[in-house]
């Protein structure tokens, strides 16, 4: 880079000071609308189809296949290997498959009983239940293809580019990184409500929505792969002086830096980074399974504004850390998404019919507020496949659905990019690509975890919301008790 001056700090640490590019907001706002573009493929999916074990089980796979996606890429494109342009190019066609995968196997979904706004006027429990086994047989026949398309390489493509996305980003600001971060991961969480709010308005649009998002995907990734590259080694703007910076008083006594560089070899023999990934995997399980359990209740409404306030709260919660520090803010964000699962399980108590009606209804499909044999309202929500978590809250849908979704959308979100801070502090700056993905692989564990808490909710729902209350609530505990490798154990945390 032309008019580059290389300068060290006091901790030895040298910045390739050099001047800042036109196109790095572009760049930024580039990653952003990528991120937002497969946004469908974890929170589309997971609303608007994950509601039995197959579907459950494709949601899965997908999530294991994203994590795994991650690292590779970060270390191919981090050592040159693979160009920033190959790679989200390579995602972009993997993403808008796996997007069109769901799309041509649209018959996974039930062809009378919509996800989002439930039975439609008039549908009978025996009508109900034939199209269930019409579905059944649709499902077998396209699970092969879903599991390839989708999960395989749906997944991949959206871990490759939510990896280089972030890795670009955090790269081009490094004097703020986690600020940049976490505004282009939350496009991430917020990217499906326009999905959801269309087939909430439109029930059956739900298949040319995929359509639209497979091309939309296309086209955003494809126009970041175009734009977006790494800048040099060690790259600083010019526009701050780096020794200031890392002397500055407030930012060293919120957000202590790493004692030293860690390589990803060191950083593995620590025990922060097992602490951080089982953080990620408890908190990313209840988020996920969040979705399932409110996208099943039939309230869309609902069910947006959670999603929303996942992408949202990433955005706030960090900029509460700059004030108060990650930890602190870490455990408060884990309590709050611990309170959600706790107001959730309220507002299914709260039923009108209780609990042991509603078991009877999401078994047989009957409407238990109008009797045997009645025909089911729109937005029941009470099918076989919601489970009992479902039809509890459908009935429920008053005052503390909502507190609780709200609840669940700001915790279920901003710790990612808390724990990606954290990484970056505890760890150093040198190897934060792939010792985050590391972390990040996690995911996978999640989201086995939260299949596994959707098939307990479908014969035990309180235990379900339980147990996810306390995923949430025992890693708050224990962030508190976090401590940067390095530090001597007489130093208080």
């Amino acid at each position: 880079m032309e008019n580059a001056a290389v300068i060290r700090d006091w901790r030895g640490r040298s910045y390739l000071v050099g001047p800042v590019p036109r196109d790095r907001t572009r760049m930024l706002w580039l990653a952003l609308a990528a991120m937002a573009a497969i946004s469908p493929l974890q929170y589309g999916f997971a609303a608007l189809l994950a509601r039995d074990a197959p579907t459950l089980f494709l949601l899965a796979a997908c999530l294991v296949c994203q994590a795994a996606g991650a690292l590779p890429a970060i270390r191919l494109v981090r050592r040159g290997r693979l160009p920033v342009r190959a790679a989200l190019a390579i995602g972009a066609a993997l993403s808008a498959i796996g997007l069109l995968t769901i799309a041509l196997t649209g018959p996974m979904t039930d062809p009378v009983t919509d996800p989002v706004t439930g039975p439609p006027t008039g549908a009978t429990p025996a009508a109900l239940a034939g199209d269930a086994g019409t579905s059944s047989a649709f499902l077998t026949a396209d699970l092969l293809g879903g599991l390839l398309g989708y999960a395989v390489l749906g997944g991949l493509g959206a871990g490759i580019v939510y990896g280089v996305c972030s890795e670009v980003v955090s790269s081009w600001y490094p004097e703020r990184p986690a600020a940049q971060v976490s505004l282009v991961t939350g496009a991430f969480g917020y990217g499906a409500v326009p999905m959801l709010v269309w087939v909430g308005l439109a029930p059956g649009a739900m298949l040319p929505a995929f359509v639209v998002a497979a091309v939309l995907a296309a086209a955003a990734i494809g126009a970041a792969a175009w734009a977006l590259r790494l800048p040099p080694r060690r790259w600083w703007p010019d526009t701050v002086e780096p020794r200031t910076h890392a002397l500055d008083a407030a930012v060293l006594r919120r957000n202590p830096v790493a004692v030293k560089q860690f390589g990803l070899a060191q950083a593995l023999r620590t025990r922060a980074l097992p602490a951080l990934a089982v953080i990620l995997a408890c908190a990313g399980a209840v988020s996920l399974f969040d979705v399932v359990a409110v996208a099943a209740t039939g309230s869309w409404a609902a069910l947006a504004v959670m999603v929303a306030l996942n992408g949202v709260g990433r955005s706030l919660a960090m900029r509460c850390s700059e004030l108060f520090g990650r930890r602190r803010v870490l455990a408060a964000v884990l309590t709050v998404l611990a309170a959600g699962q706790v107001l959730l399980l309220a507002a299914m108590q709260d039923a009108p019919t209780g609990l042991a009606v509603a078991g009877r209804s999401a078994a047989t499909g009957l409407n238990p507020a109008l009797g045997t044999g009645a025909t089911l309202p729109p937005g029941a929500g009470l099918v076989p496949e919601a489970g009992l978590v479902a039809a509890s809250l459908a009935q429920a849908g008053g005052p503390l659905l909502w507190l609780g979704a709200v609840a669940a959308g700001l915790g279920g979100g901003a710790f990612y990019p808390l724990v990606a801070s954290l990484v970056r502090e505890f760890f150093g700056v040198e190897r934060v690509g792939e010792i985050h993905a590391v972390v990040y692989s996690a995911k996978a564990v999640a989201g086995v975890a939260a299949v596994a808490l959707a098939l307990l909710s479908l014969t035990a729902p309180a235990t379900a919301l339980l147990l996810a209350a306390a995923l949430a609530a025992l890693p708050a505990l224990a962030t508190l008790r976090l401590r940067a490798p390095g530090l001597p154990a007489t130093i208080p945390v």
